[in-house]
């Protein structure tokens, strides 16, 4: 039924209706975001990563802090695994999830907020006092139309900087836009109205922006095997989280960090002591097992995510003798971004040796459809080359990630992509099946 009426009903309408809910919600809720300090991060990639890593600096400062974003609902101590099979929660969840974190003595929340959501207003009645940017490369772009119109879906959440005058332990608090200055993006959403506008970046390059904008600048950055350093406000920040993309993944947190007060030692020992992110470039290891080779699970659903993992590990490699890369993907899911099809195919083909095609998530559309696209892609780039590449498809999911760990030799590299932490496949009529590819490995490790 819900189907047949948002098929049949002119966007403004359904774009009203979600509104309405999101206000409802707020009210019945009473306002729980105007009784702490709210911030929403958002751009293509890293989302979850900078909220993961703000609540818990957040934490060690001294503040009960809740976060909601693709990988957790987490209030203070209290922790749960996202279920819901989508990043930002409805907007009762939201709405209900906050109270909750309020009347538990929360004083800070950060809330990972995307581009479908914010279409849906599920930001709608959160009152924002601070908006972080981390970066922006095509997405969803058949859902918004064009690449502009995704970008202004993001834009909205700093339009949704609060304009009340809130207060936090008797002082006021100021609204605050955190930006990512290396993102070509970065001045329209430094165009929207904010108490501070702070910009960051590494190097001393930075574009011209505006005189308002307060400048943050890292410098010495070094990323290595065993993850990277910069250096900010004089001190050293340390973090094992690999990758490039990882290093800007913390800076946007610690920028973050330091607008809302918290000193840099502190950070600095937080940042330091996480080790990994539930699904994010996470490393599989079974106790008691030592394998010569090794297996990361990776959320990357985009082309620019897919394409910074797969050359992190061939950076990482490099430094330890590598042997092969085996990549097992699919392509973010039935009914949406086709045009990412094709692209994460050239991407493996560029990038991974042994390449292994199979399902992820196709709701109701066929999934060998899907994956033929993506073997398009590969196939596309391989044309011509005289490579020595394998190439295969495997419909079943679990087959596919055992085949690539019982195929992994000593010094190889298995990057399973596309589910990360997430816990249901979703398949046709919306059914929902409990997975995880993360269990998936560890139980090929041990031979089951």
């Amino acid at each position: 039924m819900l189907r047949f009426l948002r098929a049949i009903l002119p966007q403004p309408i359904i774009g009203f209706y979600h509104w309405l809910v999101a206000e409802f919600g707020a009210h019945w809720y009473r306002h729980p975001s105007r009784q702490m300090v709210t911030i929403g991060v958002t751009g293509t990639t890293g989302k979850s990563t900078v909220v993961y890593l703000l609540a818990r600096i957040l934490e060690a400062a001294g503040y009960k802090t809740a976060a909601t974003s693709s990988i957790e609902f987490k209030i203070q101590n209290k922790v749960r695994r996202n279920s819901y099979k989508m990043t930002m929660p409805g907007r009762m969840v939201l709405q209900k999830f906050l109270r909750q974190a309020v009347d538990e003595g929360c004083t800070h929340a950060v809330i990972e907020v995307t581009s479908e959501g914010i279409l849906q207003h599920r930001h709608s009645g959160v009152d924002f006092d601070m908006a972080v940017f981390t970066n922006l490369s095509p997405e969803h772009i058949e859902r918004h139309g064009n690449f502009e119109a995704y970008k202004a879906a993001k834009g909205e959440l700093f339009k949704a900087l609060s304009k009340r005058h809130k207060t936090s332990g008797g002082k006021p608090i100021q609204t605050m836009a955190v930006v990512n200055l290396a993102d070509q993006n970065s001045g329209y959403f430094l165009q929207f109205p904010a108490d501070k506008k702070i910009g960051y970046r590494f190097g001393a390059n930075i574009q011209q922006v505006n005189d308002e904008i307060i400048r943050i600048v890292a410098e010495d950055l070094k990323v290595n095997e065993s993850g990277s350093t910069f250096r900010m406000h004089g001190t050293e920040i340390q973090t094992p989280l690999l990758g490039k993309f990882n290093a800007e993944n913390a800076f946007a947190a610690v920028t973050a960090a330091v607008a809302l007060g918290v000193n840099i030692t502190t950070i600095q020992k937080v940042v330091a002591a996480i080790r990994g992110i539930p699904g994010r470039m996470e490393e599989i290891i079974v106790e008691d097992i030592s394998r010569p080779f090794r297996v990361f699970v990776d959320y990357a659903h985009t082309p620019f995510a897919l394409e910074s993992v797969y050359h992190t590990v061939r950076t990482i490699g490099r430094a330890q003798g590598m042997g092969r890369l085996v990549c097992v993907l699919g392509s973010a899911g039935g009914g949406r971004d086709q045009w990412k099809r094709p692209e994460m195919g050239k991407i493996a083909g560029r990038f991974c040796d042994h390449i292994i095609i199979t399902n992820e998530d196709p709701y109701d559309e066929d999934p060998r459809k899907i994956m033929d696209e993506v073997i398009h892609g590969v196939r596309e780039f391989l044309k011509g080359a005289s490579s020595q590449q394998l190439v295969e498809e495997i419909l079943d999911r679990k087959q596919a990630i055992v085949k690539a760990v019982r195929l992994a030799q000593p010094k190889d590299f298995v990057v399973i992509s596309g589910k990360g932490s997430e816990s249901w496949m979703v398949v046709e009529g919306g059914k929902l099946i409990p997975w995880d590819d993360r269990e998936i490995v560890r139980q090929a490790l041990l031979g089951k």
